[in-house]
């Protein structure tokens, strides 16, 4: 059961020049929306991240190589499987859809890119998918991003979808306001660890932000978003971002961070990552409770990132949380082995939301066990861990880890 505010928006933007379809192609299972196409206008510009694992997956290195020569006009998302760990063979299927799609859109095959979430190792039913492809196309609307959300969940409890709308002044008194909508889904629940997660993500706006400048955008946001979540540790085969700019609502393009709608167009995109990624955590295969990790007074971001993980990832703190049990020690351990570079126990502070229960290295005057345990009885739950050694500060989402894991992951396949 999915923790905290998971709820879909009231209002879903469609994106002018994107639409989206989803159905059943058979993949895995009978009677469930398993393909998503999503078709892209000409005109825009389109940013991706893919994981850092050496072993990707066959579709990411055919998508990198069609990214690499061409814009993209189509995505092609199947869930139920993964194509990893597949060698040439995924490599053919995947090339293959992209052709029969190319084909039937009567496009190069080059602007057709491939995505695929679901089990590692078995080969793609990849006739199931082109024959999919025809209905996919027939149904393609610009009001589909929730079809959407639900077609590329796997073991994901709930869609994941964001949507918002930023209103820019004009600096010329006489000259309307600029409207921009952004609109994106997620997938992911499990196997999820930065760099980025078992993770599926689509966001797309009307702005007009040309290819460099977007792929700068992208990078910096999914570092705030996607790359600061974790579930169990694992980095999968298969991640992806894509971040579409379709220039619909302005003919005036953003190429500059000085440009004035930069800034702001900078901060909503992150709000919606920041959301689609929470999502994700919320969401979390087992979750019963949401825990945000703030390291503050570290000397840079990266030690403020390597204390939030090891806590973020620790067993012995995800269990600890689970059972609302206020052994706080695991988390100084955590911190302990961290590695940061002579580090001074002695000065370190760490919260549980308003409770302090460590204060110079040790037990905090005030604390006691009944209010530890209440604050780890909440379902949302905040550890700042404060180093008092530097200005730097940064946040990793997670959740704990139940019986439900466990069980989840050891019939993933059945």
């Amino acid at each position: 059961m999915a923790v905290g505010n998971t709820a879909i928006p009231e209002t879903i933007y469609a994106i002018d020049g994107i639409t989206l379809s989803a159905t059943a192609a058979g993949v895995r299972y009978k009677d469930r929306d398993d393909l998503v196409v999503i078709e892209i206008a000409a005109e825009a510009t389109t940013a991706i991240v893919t994981t850092k694992n050496a072993f990707c997956a066959a579709p990411v290195r055919v998508l990198r190589e069609h990214f690499a020569k061409a814009s993209p006009r189509y995505l092609v998302i199947n869930t139920g499987n993964a194509n990893a760990g597949t060698g040439s063979d995924g490599i053919r299927r995947a090339s293959d859809i992209c052709a029969a799609l190319a084909d039937k859109a009567q496009v190069d095959a080059n602007t057709v890119l491939p995505f695929s979430t679901g089990v590692i190792g078995e080969p793609l039913n990849s006739a199931a998918i082109i024959n999919g492809l025809e209905n996919a196309l027939a149904q393609l609307s610009a009001d589909n991003w929730l079809a959407a959300a639900n077609g590329i969940r796997t073991t994901d409890t709930l869609p994941k979808l964001a949507s918002q709308k930023v209103e820019i002044d004009s600096a010329n008194q006489h000259q309307q306001a600029t409207s921009y909508h952004i609109t994106g889904i997620s997938k992911g629940s499990g196997m999820i660890r930065p760099n980025m997660a078992t993770m599926l993500g689509f966001v797309a706006t009307d702005a007009n932000i040309s290819a460099d400048l977007l792929q700068e955008m992208l990078v910096a946001i999914n570092e705030k978003s996607f790359n600061r979540i974790t579930v169990d540790g694992d980095t999968s085969t298969n991640d992806c971002c894509t971040l579409i700019a379709t220039g619909k609502a302005s003919s005036e393009i953003i190429d500059s961070t000085e440009h004035p709608h930069y800034q702001p167009l900078l901060t909503a995109l992150t709000q919606v990552f920041v959301r689609l990624a929470q999502l994700i955590v919320r969401d979390g295969e087992g979750a019963t409770k949401f825990m945000t990790v703030k390291v503050s007074g570290g000397l840079n971001t990266e030690e403020c990132c390597d204390v939030a993980y090891v806590v973020a990832h620790s067993p012995l703190v995800k269990t600890a949380f689970f059972a609302s049990d206020a052994n706080w020690g695991r988390i100084l351990a955590a911190v302990g082995y961290a590695g940061v570079p002579d580090l001074d126990t002695e000065q370190i502070d760490v919260y549980l939301d308003e409770v302090m229960i460590c204060q110079n290295g040790g037990v905090a005057a005030d604390y006691t066990e009944a209010a530890g345990k209440e604050v780890m009885s909440r379902p949302e739950i905040t550890i700042h861990i404060d180093l008092a050694r530097g200005s730097a500060s940064d946040t990793v989402y997670t959740c704990d880890l139940s019986y439900d894991y466990v069980k989840i992951n050891a019939d993933y396949r059945s």
